[in-house]
């Protein structure tokens, strides 16, 4: 990959205070807010589907590999998608207002660039 793609890491907390607002709020006006959040999430697609590499998606149950094993863990991973831009900045302006954080009770995007493999 070159130096003009970027990962954006959807973050969210099961235990927020923003997630504690989504799952207090009626039924009726969660899915409301839901359809609201999904129909907003595909017109950014649609908007920027000319710099999407890979769409990503939602993220499940994390485990962790290290030197002592495997184990179950949480993290604020959520979701992720690839995309293209000529900076880092521009990258990070796709994300702007995004509906993860805006609609739904996600709290942030991260993006990072994704560097070539050194000696390749």
């Amino acid at each position: 990959m070159s130096t003009n793609t970027f990962l954006a890491v959807y973050l969210g907390s099961k235990n927020g205070s923003r997630m504690a607002a989504w799952n207090a709020m009626p039924e009726a006006e969660r899915r409301a807010k839901e359809q609201q959040g999904m129909a907003a999430w595909g017109a950014w697609v649609e908007k920027h589907h000319d710099v999407i590499v890979e769409m990503g998606g939602p993220l499940g149950k994390t485990k962790k590999v290290g030197e002592g094993g495997t184990s179950d863990i949480t993290n604020q991973l959520t979701g992720f998608t690839v995309v293209r831009a000529p900076s880092h900045e521009a990258a990070a302006k796709l994300f702007e207002n995004h509906p993860h954080f805006s609609i739904f009770p996600g709290e942030a995007v991260e993006i990072m660039p994704v560097l070539p493999i050194p000696g390749r």
